[in-house]
């Protein structure tokens, strides 16, 4: 049985099982509070699983591996980075926005503020991120695809992508929150599992060496000691003072992204209680800290034993022939098939439940907070809620597969980067805002998500990730004005100072609103009730 007949079994058997639990979470799905919060019936370590299944995409299992293999060190950092974010989570975001908000970030914001201009620009952030972020996950899907069943040409990635984004529509409209965890849950076991394996294999093959296999992996690079060191990728000496700026730029939108990010947001609802809130970010901080050491290994293992020519240039199949390489060396022909195949099943299931996580997160903003709280204010029943959001999945996940088309030249991991920066910019500032500062006002809301939003936005599209690079969307043009590939530099503290700016030039102040929300959030009384419309 060849590798891609076989990959195809497992994958189908995984998509079989995830559709038997998203049918069964359908039949339990009678509430919003069903479809947008699973019921609130998820335990800390459940949904510590699935903030797990939710977070560690394509990017850290393709993209993370693949950077890794291509730029050693430098690439090691987007591991420390996606790590460390969760501290910010964990310590200002995770307890309070738990206690503090219903269903989506944008009931944490229009509490205490004026809330059709709020949920309005809280809605258009969540999905811009998300949309962002699906891009990611879309194109590890073609890359797999093409790597696996020989898929080169390019309508045959398309249509692969156009079925990843149907099934994952599938998953969002009738498993709601509750099918989508548990997807998230399986996927989250299988990822471990199936990372754990590889990278015993590898260590295996070193005498659990790890310098030995760091050696062969700087041997096989062909750029020796430099591979071990930082400056390989960013700060070079060749990119100068702007390659420096960008190393950091890249470092703020990692470690304050994570706080932003509309579909982890939403993970914090799932719980009954704030002390389950903590939990889960405790189990889910342990569960990806393990994933991420694993990522090391993945990587240099794939430069030393697959070596540079046989990957990418995105670096997105450096884990698949990975699994390939070693089963081929420890189990002979057979064993690589086999290996290759179970490594695919399992990245294909972390697309599936990852795109189903962002998709649910952005619907649920449309409909919740764009369609019964600014279109409707409020005049609007659950039921016609709850339709609007699962007609809003189909369009987004229509639009996701439209733009990441274009994408596929681009490693995953620098994708979600993006993401990260977007949601650092627009929804961080607000939020932090809104939890520690007294004087905060509507005015001060909008403009710091928009502020943030359309800088990051404008300055990603003015930059060398769009045009002006052999790995631009579009290689052929160059209309980039500053050699920033990531803008968190510059759009994060845009977003903070528009927030401020906007504050400080309203008159409007609500104390007893503020003191409201300020016992919410460090007790609980009354969450389940915040919403205003």
């Amino acid at each position: 049985m060849s590798h891609e007949t076989l990959s195809t079994i497992l994958f189908l058997l995984f998509v079989a099982g995830t559709l038997a639990i998203t049918f069964w979470a359908s039949r339990h799905t009678r509430s919003a509070t069903d479809f947008y919060a699973g019921g609130r019936s998820f335990s800390g370590v459940q949904n510590g699983l699935a903030i797990g299944g939710d977070y560690m995409s394509a990017a850290s299992f393709l993209g993370i591996a693949g950077i890794i293999a291509l730029s050693g060190y430098d690439g090691f950092l987007y591991s420390i980075g996606f790590l460390v974010a969760w501290l910010v989570a964990l310590l200002l975001v995770a307890e309070l926005m738990r206690n503090s908000g219903k269903y989506t970030m944008a009931d944490v914001l229009a509490f205490r503020m004026s809330p059709r201009p709020v949920r309005t620009a809280a809605g258009v952030s969540t999905i811009v991120v998300s949309i962002f972020y699906l891009l990611a996950q879309m194109v590890g899907a073609g890359a797999l695809v093409g790597l696996l069943l020989g898929v080169t040409s390019q309508a045959g990635k398309i249509w692969t992508i156009i079925g990843v984004g149907l099934l994952m529509i599938v998953y969002v409209v009738f498993g709601g929150m509750k099918g989508t965890t548990w997807v998230q849950i399986v996927k989250a076991v299988m990822l471990m599992t199936g990372a754990a394996l590889i990278t015993l294999l590898v260590l295996g093959k070193y005498g659990f060496n790890l310098s030995g296999l760091l050696g062969d992996a700087a041997t096989q690079s062909g750029k020796g000691a430099k591979f071990l060191i930082p400056g390989l990728k960013y700060g070079t000496e060749a990119q100068g003072t702007w390659g420096k700026i960008d190393l950091i730029s890249l470092g703020l939108a990692l470690v304050l992204g994570t706080a932003g990010l509309p579909h982890i947001l939403i993970r914090f609802y799932t719980v009954p209680t704030a002390r389950e809130a903590r939990k889960s970010v405790l189990w889910g901080i342990g569960i990806i800290g393990v994933f991420y050491l694993l990522t090391l290994v993945l990587g240099f293992g794939a430069a030393a034993l697959v070596g540079h020519g046989k990957i990418d240039k995105s670096g997105n199949t450096a884990a698949p022939l990975l699994a390939d390489e070693i089963g081929r060396q420890i189990f002979g022909d057979v064993g690589g098939t086999i290996l290759l195949a179970v490594i695919a099943a399992v990245a294909f299931a972390t697309i599936l439940a990852v795109v189903a996580g962002l998709t649910l997160a952005s619907s649920s903003s449309f409909a919740h907070d764009l369609y019964a709280h600014v279109f409707k204010r409020g005049q609007v029943t659950e039921g016609q809620e709850l339709v609007v959001a699962r007609i809003a999945a189909f369009v987004i996940g229509a639009v996701a597969i439209a733009l990441s088309v274009f994408a596929q030249s681009l490693n995953v991991a620098f994708l979600v980067s993006l993401a990260f920066a977007v949601a650092a910019s627009g929804n961080l500032p607000a939020i932090l805002y809104s939890l520690f500062w007294r004087r905060f006002n509507t005015a001060g809301a909008v403009a710091a998500i928009y502020g943030g939003l359309v800088s990051a936005v404008v300055l990603v599209i003015f930059s060398p990730v769009v045009s002006g690079a052999e790995t631009s969307v579009f290689p052929d043009v160059d209309f980039h004005l500053l050699p920033l590939s990531n803008p968190g530099i510059f759009s994060i503290p845009i977003g903070f100072l528009c927030g401020y700016l906007g504050t400080v030039l309203s008159k409007e102040y609500n104390a007893s609103k503020y003191a409201e929300i300020e016992v919410r959030s460090l007790t609980g009384v009354g969450a389940e009730k915040a919403t205003s419309l």
